[in-house]
């Protein structure tokens, strides 16, 4: 049997919290008429999000794109926002188990995000993450991304992926066929995985169950 894969998105997923978030919009609130009440709005949105929010990224958009702020102020918003990932600016948290997760489960453990590479391994080390990945794939460009990455790999491997947003990070492998676990996440009428849990955490023991399955050999 192939080694199974286990595909980890990072924002929402892997890394939790807010910090990113509040410095993407203190970031966008720059731009704005009012920066208090930009920031304010967008904390309003986060605590209570509508149906139709994909993630919380989209959160600040919408409240940018509503005070008038446009496209290449948001992208330099976030660029800029990313330079303070895992730091008191932008602060992360990981579920409590991860770490150990990783360290001992039997799979290849790859982490994929839209997100660029600034930042990804000083947060990883913060999170007490560091060197628990094989792979590390960013600015993957999911879900087109994700797709792009199945296609690689072995049509026998069994994968299962694991994300918060579900037409991102885990509708492409579902419609393979795949397994998939969508982990808190914004609504959206259309999920249907495989494993679904508010936490990371209480998610794992239905992970590891998983990999344990996934090694044993089918027979008819």
């Amino acid at each position: 049997m192939p080694r199974p894969v286990l595909i980890l998105d990072f924002d929402g997923t892997v890394a939790l919290g807010d910090g990113p978030l509040l410095a993407y919009a203190r970031a966008v609130a720059a731009h704005a008429a009012s920066a208090d009440a930009l920031v304010t709005a967008v904390a309003a949105h986060l605590a209570a999000p509508s149906a139709d929010a994909i993630d919380g990224y989209d959160v600040v958009r919408r409240v940018a794109v509503a005070e008038g702020i446009g496209e290449d102020a948001l992208a330099a918003a976030y660029t800029a926002s990313r330079a303070q990932l895992g730091t008191d600016e932008a602060p992360v948290t990981v579920a409590a188990g991860l770490a150990s997760f990783l360290r001992t489960t039997d799979a290849e453990r790859l982490l994929v995000t839209n997100a660029p590479a600034t930042r990804l391994d000083a947060a990883l080390a913060s999170l007490g993450l560091e060197g628990l990945f094989d792979r590390i794939i960013t600015d993957a460009a999911k879900p087109a991304g994700l797709e792009t990455l199945l296609d690689s790999l072995d049509e026998d491997v069994p994968v299962l992926a694991v994300g918060d947003v579900w037409r991102n990070d885990l509708a492409p492998a579902h419609a393979r066929g795949h397994a998939t676990a969508l982990v808190g996440g914004y609504p959206d009428p259309t999920a249907d995985p495989t494993y679904r849990a508010a936490t990371l955490d209480e998610l794992l023991p239905a992970l590891a169950e998983w990999v344990a399955t996934a090694h044993v050999p089918f027979s008819a």
